[in-house]
């Protein structure tokens, strides 16, 4: 009798729910209920589902220096206040645990995948990690969550080689930061230029690890497709030993604060494609922003890396 192969692995934690950036922050916690109330779907009945575990501060330091780290943990304000860090990114009460649950996912994730305990697996968290510099929080983001999987992956001994992939609308310059100088792991992104935060232009290389290929205001499904068709080869030439994938959906033509022109299969066919390189798969919810786009995008994706 062959074995039964394992399931797809969901990732997420009630605690994300308690990172409030205010009432017109986009990226909010109805962001994660629009999530799962799509995976309620019998489609979906199938996924093994776990909370999210809590990063370890030495997870945390594998991205970014301790000062940092101790700096952003003890960002408590009492209930109903707001520490502003930047003009986009707040902390709240509970901006702290979410945090910590958003890496620990991140961390889980790579982990169960690797082990085989998970034939891919997809962290429903928040707050997103991919703006996120080693010492600066920045666009929403706090932790390098991507960076924190990869870097758990290689200190485990499971892997050598990381590719991080980011489909997100937005260039995840704080990705690029952590790790442009670091030759096990490779970073490829498409992204809309010009935008948010003006990063992520072709000629930025790192040491040869780097990929970015900017995509024009009003870029389609058939662009973005040919953007991943030229990077895609270089990724499996790259021979990684995991996949992580900085999942954003905000390039959905119906999200508002982008404009290229994505429609939810066009994240089904990337999906399909970057589980086609036969490398375990480890995603990790970035951006989206429009709640119906988002959970019909996510609902896509979770089908592809089903298979």
């Amino acid at each position: 009798m062959a074995e039964a192969r394992p399931p797809l692995l969901l990732l997420s934690h009630p605690d994300c729910a308690g990172h409030d950036m205010g009432p017109f922050a986009p990226e909010r916690p109805a962001r994660i209920t629009a999530i799962l109330s799509a995976l309620d779907e019998p489609a979906f009945a199938g996924l093994r589902r776990e909370e999210a575990p809590r990063a370890t501060v030495e997870m945390l330091t594998r991205a970014h220096p301790p000062d940092y780290v101790s700096a952003i943990l003890a960002i408590r304000p009492p209930p109903g206040q707001r520490v502003q860090l930047d003009p986009d990114t707040a902390m709240s009460a509970g901006s702290a645990e979410a945090a910590l649950r958003a890496a620990g996912a991140a961390a889980r994730a790579a982990e169960a995948v690797l082990k085989g305990e998970a034939r891919a697996a997809f962290a429903a968290t928040r707050p997103p990690g991919h703006h996120a510099e080693p010492a600066r929080a920045m666009g929403f983001c706090l932790f390098a969550n991507a960076v924190v999987a990869a870097r758990h992956a290689q200190a485990l001994g499971l892997a050598r080689r990381v590719a991080i992939l980011d489909f997100d609308v937005h260039h995840g310059n704080g990705t690029q930061a952590c790790v442009e100088r670091d030759a096990s792991i490779l970073f490829a992104s498409t992204h809309q230029m010009p935008l948010y935060p003006g990063t992520g232009h072709a000629r930025e290389v790192g040491v040869g690890n780097v990929i970015n290929r900017p995509l024009p205001p009003g870029t389609d499904g058939a662009g973005f497709r040919a953007a991943w068709r030229e990077i895609l080869p270089r990724v499996a030439d790259f021979a990684p030993d995991l996949v992580v994938v900085s999942a954003g959906f905000d390039a959905h033509r119906r999200d508002p604060l982008a404009q290229l022109e994505l429609e939810a299969e066009d994240f089904g066919w990337i999906t399909r494609e970057i589980v086609a390189l036969g490398r375990p798969v480890a995603s990790l919810l970035e951006g989206g922003y429009d709640l119906a786009a988002l959970a019909e995008s996510v609902a896509e994706h979770l089908r592809a890396l089903m298979g």
